[in-house]
């Protein structure tokens, strides 16, 4: 039945034929992996599985994002304010008929001295643990200061927003961000965060992969009786290989410190191919911290359980239909059609009684001494063993305030003088490759300081795998250690090694590619800023150019090509720059205050006023608008509103010292 399905499927269409050189052994392969296989959308699949449908959209995954309506959230909305003492900012989320609004206002008293308020377009998160807010700029998604913990039913600050690292409303929703939480969107190439569209929550496609093969394929009545074979048209990831079906789940329940292969991107893994040669996923690893893991390591975890290590032992040499039977895998526990809310308890400890089940009853007695009071070791019918409630504990996660989850870590329950002990940084381990590359590994380190922790440690440890002592050499890690040694702002460096390369070769030759990721823009970005550091303004502008050049839509580059330009006297071609950033984002503060400036230069006194506010109203403590306002009230001789402005910065930052020195100015002439 396999064969013939193989045969038909080359009469279908163009579309799913396989390649004429393909030879048999290939033709073993999923179809569904060819390039020509589309998506085709969770209602083109609910037409068929109706039954599927109805249950997974009701579970974490089918749930994961959605537009902002009072259906989607799950926040209590009757004490929705939170502060941040680090900033001074009051946040609130209210309803104004059917918008989700946040509003941001800091208080003077018992009067409003600033506010700003902003719709939220996406909620992100099931409501099982969390609701995040997002906001639509333009096509620009921004994650919003407000997330609502479900399990505590309290609003706070979203993880990585809080002790004094607020980003208020300007944190970027990438594409790894959002391909791990939604189905593909429609990422718009050489942007940042800039989307066409995206999709509303998690849909079948990501765990089996493109479905246009297998929907024309049961068009024609192409059926397979799957319970005796596998169905190559599309993935069932019950039928993968323990590692392939591994890498389903590890997708994304393998949070960490991902590092893309060359010449990939976060849309390219399809469910049944290697995650491996996609990207490798990295985490710190320490001693004396086994009990700490972060929300989206579930994988990680499980796998270092002695259950998975053994059971992995038993399905080795055996070819099963659906080799998970044998094993310990994600999908023993969990139906990623069914949510773990309507999933009977029992299940997961029968998971564990099908290997320990006579080990328990022999010591029923024993287990339950352990606790008579309370009885945990068992479940209230005091026959099925309540194995989870021990050795999967539900405990908080190191990176998301408010919630618990179970630790996913079998094993046995840790002890007080366990966790006493110090915990001693081993290095990055790689979750899912056994030996990466060496650039790799470099890359992971890097990737460590610029993302989670900005310990030096972690760059001396990137440069220890990296050479640059020959020609060839410098041009295979050349963007690594330029990457590096910019994280360390050493602009000398970086310029040293654009000076050896050559800007012909390096502009023609090296940085010539757009890609999701922006690796080569963000060379030539990096480059460029260390030639502006270093007062060579020309060649700045160059490199400046070509990063915009590759990424168009990466405003922070072009803000800084425009800046450059205004410092080198090209006026006109600045305002230019500045134009088309505030059009993609009309609260881009940076554009607007240097375009305020470039206003100034030109004795637009009035507009440069105007644009000042309305970036005031953005931003009230960016301290360089706060800087070119007072600038502007000295130039209109107004000293002591111009003293205001310096104080207002002085009082965030006593150690400003443009702002003392401005200060010390105008107190020479009050």
């Amino acid at each position: 039945m396999f064969w013939g399905i193989l045969l038909l499927t080359t009469s279908c269409d163009n579309s799913t034929k396989i390649p004429e050189k393909t030879s048999i052994k290939d033709t073993l392969l999923y179809l569904n992996h060819h390039d020509s296989a589309k998506y085709v959308g969770m209602n083109t699949c609910r037409l068929c599985h109706q039954d599927i449908y109805n249950t997974f959209i009701k579970t974490g995954m089918g749930k994961s994002f959605d537009i902002a309506s009072k259906q989607k959230t799950s926040g209590d909305f009757s004490h929705p304010i939170i502060y941040d003492k680090y900033t001074n900012f009051y946040y609130k989320a209210f309803w104004e008929k059917d918008s989700m609004r946040i509003m941001e206002y800091r208080l003077q008293g018992k009067d409003t001295s600033y506010k700003r308020i902003e719709q939220v377009n996406y909620i992100i998160g099931s409501g099982q643990h969390t609701n995040s807010h997002m906001a639509n700029m333009n096509g620009y998604l921004y994650q919003m200061p407000m997330t609502y913990y479900t399990q505590k039913k309290q609003w706070d600050l979203p993880p990585g927003f809080e002790n004094g690292s607020n980003t208020r409303f300007s944190r970027k929703i990438e594409l790894e961000c959002m391909s791990c939480h939604n189905s593909y969107p429609d990422f718009i190439l050489g942007s940042e965060n800039k989307f066409r569209s995206v999709p509303e929550g998690i849909n079948c496609e990501r765990c089996h992969g493109p479905g246009s093969i297998h929907v024309a394929q049961k068009q024609l009545g192409n059926l397979v009786d799957t319970s005796k074979f596998i169905d190559y048209s599309i993935v069932n990831p019950a039928k993968l290989s323990i590692d392939l079906q591994f890498d389903v789940c590890q997708r994304c329940h393998l949070q960490g410190n991902t590092v893309l292969k060359e010449g990939k991107s976060f849309y390219d893994f399809k469910p049944g191919m290697k995650l491996n040669d996609f990207m490798t996923v990295f985490l710190p690893r320490y001693k004396h911290a086994d009990d700490e893991f972060i929300m989206a390591s579930h994988a990680d975890r499980l796998k270092q359980s002695a259950c998975f290590i053994k059971s992995l032992e038993r399905t080795k040499n055996k070819k099963e239909l659906k080799p998970y039977k044998n094993a310990l895998t994600c999908i023993t526990c969990h139906n990623p059609h069914v949510s773990v809310r309507e999933t009977n308890p029992n299940v997961f400890n029968e998971a564990c009684q099908s290997c320990h089940g006579d080990n328990i009853q022999e010591n029923k007695k024993e287990l339950l001494a352990m606790n008579p009071n309370e009885q945990t070791c068992f479940v209230p019918n005091k026959e099925t063993a309540n194995c989870v409630s021990c050795h999967m504990p539900p405990s908080s996660s190191i990176d998301i305030p408010h919630v618990s989850v179970h630790d996913h870590y079998i094993r046995k329950p840790i002890t007080k003088k366990d966790k006493k002990a110090l915990k001693e940084f081993i290095g990055l381990y790689a979750v899912n490759e056994k030996n990466p590359s060496q650039y790799t590994k470099a890359k992971a380190y890097i990737n460590q300081f610029e993302k989670f922790e900005s310990k030096p440690y972690y760059l001396d440890s990137a440069l220890s795998y990296l050479d640059d002592s020959t020609p060839e050499l410098l041009k295979q890690n050349y963007q690594l250690l330029i990457q590096l040694y910019f994280n360390k702002n050493n602009f000398n460096k970086v310029t040293s090694y654009a000076d050896k390369l050559t800007d012909q070769y390096l502009l023609n030759s090296l940085l010539t590619k757009s890609s999701y990721n922006n690796e080569h823009a963000w060379t030539c970005y990096r480059i460029g800023e260390s030639f502006f550091n270093r007062g060579n303004i020309a060649k700045a502008i160059i490199y400046y150019k070509q990063s915009v050049k590759l990424a168009p839509f990466a405003l922070d580059f072009r803000n800084k090509y425009a800046t450059a330009l205004m410092t080198n006297g090209l006026i006109a071609e600045a305002e230019k720059e500045y134009l088309f950033i505030i059009k993609e984002n009309p609260k881009h503060v940076s554009a607007l205050t240097n375009l305020g400036y470039l206003k100034i230069s030109r004795g637009d006194v009035l507009s440069a006023e105007k644009i000042y506010f309305e970036a005031l109203r953005t931003n009230p403590d960016y301290e360089q608008l706060l800087l070119n306002i007072a600038g502007l009230y000295a130039y209109k001789k107004e000293y002591k509103t111009a003293k205001n402005y310096i104080e207002r910065i002085l009082n965030k930052n006593p150690n400003h010292i443009q702002a003392k020195n401005a200060l010390q100015q105008l107190q020479s002439v009050l």
